[in-house]
């Protein structure tokens, strides 16, 4: 019987220790992903003991001529835009202001990060409240400006609904990539600053002559992630607006669980479900093609 050297026994305890994790995976992951593969060719309803019917490139010919295709991939569009810049650049705002050691430190990274911890629902049902007609906002507005004062609709207008879901997402993202950024910054030497300091750069200058190009990893992190968040929204626009008013908060991921579970499209869902994780997987192509070979830590 052949001895076992120590790489090939080391080797073989690792996939040990792995080959519960990778079965659970293959369970939970790539077999529902290869299902819905093959789904998004065929025909089907919620009858699993259907049997598949065959239709070919079908499904991805009607997400081509789709009109509400191009609308939520354009309201997700949309959103990424409205979420993506500010909660960059909020976040490392935040993060440059919790670093600089000022009293207090504690208390406002505590605050900042607080809003992480909320369940969706909680934040939904919160925001709804605060939008509502008789609710909060409209209730100060209406005490300042008197009688003349209109409600506004923050969930009932086209035109206002997007961006006070987005205002969610802010919300409840900002103190998570804020965390990020505070690790990166917290591993830059102080020496940096103190030298750039002797040559004459001074206050905001030091942040874009160091801080910034220290940072590239992080940031493209931060935009990528986030990206890939805003893509994918749904409890925010499930639970504050479910696509409407007029369809004007519709998103992709919304799209889907439309088709699937309203329209019972199951096989249509499975293709745009295929698109949404082409769309993510070009995100995720950008972040290893804009990262090098920087690593994060």
């Amino acid at each position: 019987m052949p001895v076992m050297t120590g790489p090939v026994r080391r080797t073989l305890v690792a996939w040990a220790f792995l080959l519960p994790a990778l079965v659970l995976i293959s369970l939970s992951v790539l077999v529902p992903a290869l299902m819905a593969l093959v789904m998004s060719f065929s025909a089907t309803g919620l009858d699993v003991s259907e049997p598949l019917r065959f239709v070919g490139l079908a499904n991805l010919q009607r997400l081509v001529s789709d009109p509400m295709v191009r609308r939520v991939l354009i309201t997700t569009f949309l959103y990424l835009i409205g979420v993506v810049p500010p909660i960059v650049l909020g976040s490392l705002a935040l993060a440059v202001l919790v670093n600089r050691g000022l009293p207090g430190t504690h208390l406002m990274r505590g605050a900042f990060y607080t809003p992480v911890l909320v369940s969706i629902v909680v934040a939904a049902i919160a925001f709804r409240w605060l939008y509502a007609e008789n609710g909060l906002i409209n209730g100060w507005m209406a005490a300042l400006l008197g009688e003349s004062f209109t409600p506004i609709g923050f969930l009932t207008s086209p035109q206002l609904a997007l961006p006070a879901v987005m205002l969610v997402t802010l919300w409840k993202g900002l103190g998570y990539y804020m965390v990020i950024f505070l690790a990166g910054l917290q591993g830059i030497p102080k020496e940096l600053y103190e030298a750039a300091e002797l040559d004459g750069s001074e206050g905001w200058r030091q942040h874009l002559d160091i801080t910034l190009p220290l940072l590239r990893p992080y940031v493209t992190l931060v935009a990528v992630v986030s990206s890939i968040a805003a893509t994918k929204v749904f409890e925010e626009v499930f639970l504050m607006t479910q696509g409407g008013p007029a369809d004007s908060t519709r998103t992709i991921v919304y799209y889907v669980y439309d088709q699937a579970f309203a329209e019972l499209e199951i096989s249509y869902a499975c293709t745009l479900g295929l698109a949404l994780f082409l769309l993510v997987l070009l995100f995720t192509l950008v972040r290893l093609a804009f990262a090098g070979n920087q690593p994060l830590i």
